[in-house]
């Protein structure tokens, strides 16, 4: 008895810190946690078999991954810095440095996905501002900042990753995408300039402290990365085939920056196997997806609106693509449903994260002015996505 007491002490004590890394773990990923969740479950109608391979969009998958892994290859080359740094060299004011630092993000998330422009500018932004003394100008500029990269990413199939799903499935040329997004875009860029416009305080002087200057690092592998984004444009263009593209990002990746591929954001690789999985099984069971073919019907702008605020929009365009063939309102309907709740586009929790570990961080005001701008936004957008 005494001597099964350790051993049991130690048991429990295992079992409790195994409990805490995974309520942590569903903490930190509680998208991922519910695309396997979902998937698991599904598995008990539809049984595990070699036909689940079928469901995952590879194709997607391996652009998605390759462009990730080729923007952390120019991030860890400090070229994003460089650009930044470059910019604001010539603003005298706070109402100059926030355009420069949101136009950064509505422009670059066209090229480089919404998630990595916020990644590669939200917190030089911040140690920007703060280097100016301008603590106050931070929640507001990073806050325009994140719905910059998401409307700026909406014009282009490889603005963000429910772009490119779509782009791939629906069949859009380049132009005819750019087309459909472009009055969404138009219209957020003028907000925003209308945002910067009336920024508090815009006409105070920032001055960023002078600090060491950055650098590329080596112009060698940039002319690489250069190169392999250009076949990722290719790829995304249909003239080259994913896999060669994807394989010599891999290799050059190994090649000269082996630790920028430990950096890829792979947890939404694997949101997307997760929900390809569930949505192929439940598109397999014949009763409920002629129920939810019948319901998502005429309703893709609405229920991608509406699905995005509780469950983003990466995780909504994988499951109401399943059950229509609109992928023009589907698009929009997702793309506008970015806008409003914290968690209705999974790069606005990026920003957040990081003004969150900002010193002097004011969480609820930032959260209650996102939300407030969002507001406004869909107010105008709603009804032009009505009207088109």
């Amino acid at each position: 008895m005494t001597a099964s007491a350790p051993m049991q002490g130690a048991l429990d004590w295992e079992k409790g810190r195994t409990m805490k890394r995974v309520t942590s773990f569903i903490k930190k990923e509680p998208v991922l946690t519910a695309a396997w969740v979902l998937a698991v479950l599904s598995a008990f109608w539809v049984k595990p078999n070699i036909g689940y391979l079928s469901y995952i969009d590879w194709r997607s998958l391996c652009i998605l991954w390759s462009l990730m892994a080729i923007m952390q290859g120019f991030r860890d080359n400090g070229v994003f810095d460089v650009i930044g740094e470059r910019l604001l060299k010539k603003t005298d004011t706070v109402r100059q440095l926030a355009a420069i630092l949101i136009a950064l993000c509505f422009f670059g998330s066209m090229l480089m996905t919404n998630d990595v422009a916020l990644i590669a500018f939200v917190p030089f932004s911040i140690a920007t501002l703060l280097s100016c003394g301008r603590r106050e100008a931070v929640i507001p500029v990073v806050v325009l900042q994140t719905v910059a990269a998401n409307m700026g990413s909406m014009l282009t199939p490889i603005g963000s990753p429910q772009n490119l799903y779509i782009y791939g499935a629906s069949g859009f040329s380049v132009g005819e995408f750019i087309m459909i997004m472009l009055p969404y875009s138009a219209a957020s860029a003028v907000l925003l300039a209308i945002g910067v416009l009336v920024l508090k305080g815009g006409k105070k002087r920032a001055d960023p402290a002078v600090g060491q200057r950055p650098r590329i690092y080596s112009k060698l592998d940039l002319a690489l990365y250069i190169a392999l984004f250009c076949a990722a444009l290719l790829t995304v263009a249909r003239v080259l085939p994913y896999y060669v593209t994807g394989a010599l990002v891999l290799i050059v990746a190994l090649a000269v920056q082996r630790k920028s591929l430990l950096r890829v954001d792979y947890s939404l690789l694997f949101i997307f196997i997760g929900f390809f999985i569930f949505t192929g099984n439940v598109g397999n069971i014949p009763e409920i997806k002629e129920l939810l073919t019948g319901a998502v019907a005429g309703r893709e702008k609405l229920l991608g609106i509406l699905m995005s605020q509780v469950i983003s929009n990466v995780p909504a365009t994988l499951l109401l693509s399943e059950f229509t063939d609109d992928y023009r309102n589907l698009l929009i309907g997702v793309d506008v449903g970015g806008l409003g709740t914290l968690i209705a586009s999974m790069a606005s929790l990026i920003s957040y994260k990081y003004y969150s570990r900002s010193p002097g961080a004011k969480k609820g005001r930032y959260v209650l002015d996102f939300t407030l701008v969002c507001i406004v936004l869909l107010i105008v957008l709603v009804p032009i996505s009505v009207l088109l």
